[in-house]
């Protein structure tokens, strides 16, 4: 067998078929179309609610010591969450090289899908959810750039030679000065909040989570058995566009820094909402084939159908919220000293023991 055979699969080779003329008035003015535009509309409703009631206001003011010590915001992100490790022990260049990695393998592999298959392909959830997450590593690469800078010139920063003592003062001593600083003074250091840019770069961390998880369970759970009833052996693009993208962004997880809020399956929902209202769009202009069968409307199963997929959405997104605590569990218990989320619980305990001091 050829490489080439081998990366485009057998001769005998599945593609999705027309049911119907989908261009007629008949095909969108029926029962199926007007329930399935419900399930639709109630989760883009959800979503919105969701997310307008919790987002954190980005205009709010910045920087006060005041609000630290109040309850912080579900959706709140500070600018070194979006490119310094999880562990205080791993450099941010570690991560910067992971998604520099990640970048270009799930570019290649983009690339390679296109040349192979066409432009077609972008007619896919897959592929819409595989260019999210290679557009997220190239993101999350330009903002672990700018973060290595900060860090290196923020070490050159704290490690100087006293001048006026002639001794050379360490990072460690410079922070235990400003320990006891802010314990005389009672003014606990202000984390800087993150801009829009580092907000969007979280927001499509949580799209892409509950969209990976979606996409590989309903391929590996619902398609291939029924593509291998039609005999039909799948080739290692199509593996690897199904796998590749849940080991990368497992591993993003596993080193970063990023919060999960619940919240925020808001925007997972209406990922998915524009993506059937762009299929609803292309095929009511165009006779082209559907490319999940379960998106065809001319099945009176076609509700029941848009509802499973819709109530989907919670326990995909659940999965990877589980895989937060248990990332927060484990390496609070092996690495407690390093785990920067302990960090930032010991620090949050500091504010609230000051403040209550001031209170008395």
């Amino acid at each position: 067998m050829s490489f080439l055979t081998f990366i485009t699969g057998s001769t005998k080779s599945w593609q999705p078929a027309m049911t119907v003329d989908t261009t007629t008035a008949s095909y969108w003015l029926n029962w199926r179309v007007l329930l399935c535009s419900i399930w639709i509309l109630m989760s883009m409703v959800f979503a919105s609610i969701l997310i307008s009631k919790h987002e954190c206001r980005r205009n709010s003011e910045v920087g006060s010591a005041e609000n630290q010590q109040q309850d912080e915001p579900a959706g709140i992100v500070y600018e070194d969450e979006v490119w310094r490790p999880c562990l205080r022990s791993i450099h941010p260049g570690w991560l910067l090289g992971y998604r520099v990695f990640a970048f270009f393998v799930l570019l290649l592999m983009l690339i390679l899908n296109v040349a192979v298959d066409g432009g077609s392909i972008f007619y896919f959830y897959t592929q819409w959810t595989f260019t999210l997450i290679t557009i997220y590593f190239a993101l999350g690469s330009l903002l672990s750039i700018h973060g290595c800078c900060r860090y290196r010139n923020r070490t050159e920063g704290d490690e100087h030679f006293d001048t006026e003592r002639g001794s050379y003062v360490s990072s460690t001593t410079s922070q235990n000065n400003a320990t006891k600083g802010m314990n005389l003074n009672q003014e606990p250091v202000v984390r800087q909040k993150a801009g829009s840019l580092a907000y969007v770069f979280q927001i499509i961390f949580q799209m892409n989570a509950g969209a990976v998880i979606l996409t590989d369970t309903v391929f590996w759970f619902i398609l291939v058995p029924f593509l291998a009833i039609k005999d039909y052996n799948l080739n290692f693009l199509i593996i690897n566009m199904h796998s590749i993208n849940a080991v990368f962004l497992l591993g993003e997880t596993a080193l970063n820094s990023l919060r999960f809020p619940w919240f925020r399956i808001g925007y997972f929902f209406l990922w998915t909402a524009v993506y059937v209202l762009f299929e609803w769009i292309v095929h009511a202009c165009i006779a082209i084939w559907w490319p999940y069968p379960f998106l065809d409307l001319s099945s009176s199963y076609a509700p029941l159908w848009y509802s499973t997929v819709a109530l989907m959405h919670i326990p995909c997104y659940g999965i990877f919220v589980l895989i937060m605590k248990a990332k927060h569990c484990l390496l609070s218990k092996w690495f407690p000293q390093s785990y920067s989320a302990a960090l930032i619980q010991e620090n949050d305990e500091c504010y609230q023991s000051i403040a209550k001091k001031n209170t008395d």
